[in-house]
């Protein structure tokens, strides 16, 4: 139900759904569907698809995991956690009725730190009124390249104690990036066997960028052909910058 994880900038993985499908080019290596493979020839019935091209699209069918929901009661200690590492909770086939429960379960364990990414931003903005953000819930969207620049505009309308972007795998510069009300942006590149390779100046533009608006910059990698192949450093240090809940 839950994993420690070794993303840099959380601490476990927590699913109560799995299963997405492609939105946008950023999409187009996505490593939880190769995982997903993976653990579907192990035999793992998580990540079974429904067999439904009309609702599985290329990726891998989306479904519900009620069972998951216990699992945040049961951690003895208080960690941070990215929900949702094998899916995206404001995907269309996710049920509202589920997204306010998964969001019940973080208000109710408000020793955790939940981060919660999405690249369905559109409908997180339509539905934001109709959830409960508890401050211990960071929003993330994310946002790869120019053309997923709107993502932020819908991010800065919902009521989060920390609204951050994840610019991973970056696949272009973000001319324009504008981090009014936005707390925190991660970057990197992309990594696995067809990486596409990120340029120094796409990352160290949004570095400055952050710099500039008082923001939080993390740098996650460089990317390659593993996510360690060209180490984390931008420019001769790390950037491990944390964002600062605020009231929402």
């Amino acid at each position: 139900m839950s994993d420690r994880s070794s993303i840099e900038w959380t601490e476990a993985t927590w699913n109560p759904t799995t299963g997405c499908d492609r939105v946008s080019p950023g999409c187009d290596n996505c490593y939880a569907l190769a995982l997903s493979k993976r653990l579907k020839a192990m035999g793992s019935d998580k990540y079974q698809t429904d067999g439904d091209p009309r609702t599985s699209g290329p990726g891998f069918g989306v479904a519900l995991h009620p069972d998951a929901l216990q699992a945040p009661y049961q951690w003895r200690t208080p960690r941070t956690v990215f929900v949702n590492s094998m899916s995206d909770l404001f995907h269309a086939r996710v049920p509202l009725e589920y997204v306010q429960r998964v969001f019940q379960v973080m208000a109710e364990t408000p020793q955790h730190t939940y981060q919660v990414l999405t690249k369905r931003a559109r409908r997180l903005r339509l539905v934001a009124d109709s959830l409960e953000w508890p401050p211990n819930l960071w929003m993330g969207v994310s946002v790869e390249s120019a053309r997923e620049l709107p993502r932020v505009d819908d991010l800065r309308r919902v009521p989060a104690a920390v609204r951050f972007l994840s610019c991973e795998p970056l696949l272009g510069p973000l001319d324009g990036l504008d981090l009014d009300g936005i707390h925190w942006v991660i970057a990197g590149g992309e990594s696995g066997p067809r990486y596409r390779p990120m340029e120094e100046a796409w990352a160290t533009s949004i570095r400055d960028t952050c710099q500039d608006s008082g923001v939080a910059f993390f740098f996650k990698q460089w990317g390659g052909r593993t996510p360690k192949a060209n180490g984390r450093r931008l420019q001769g240090r790390s950037w491990d910058e944390l964002p600062t809940p605020v009231k929402a």
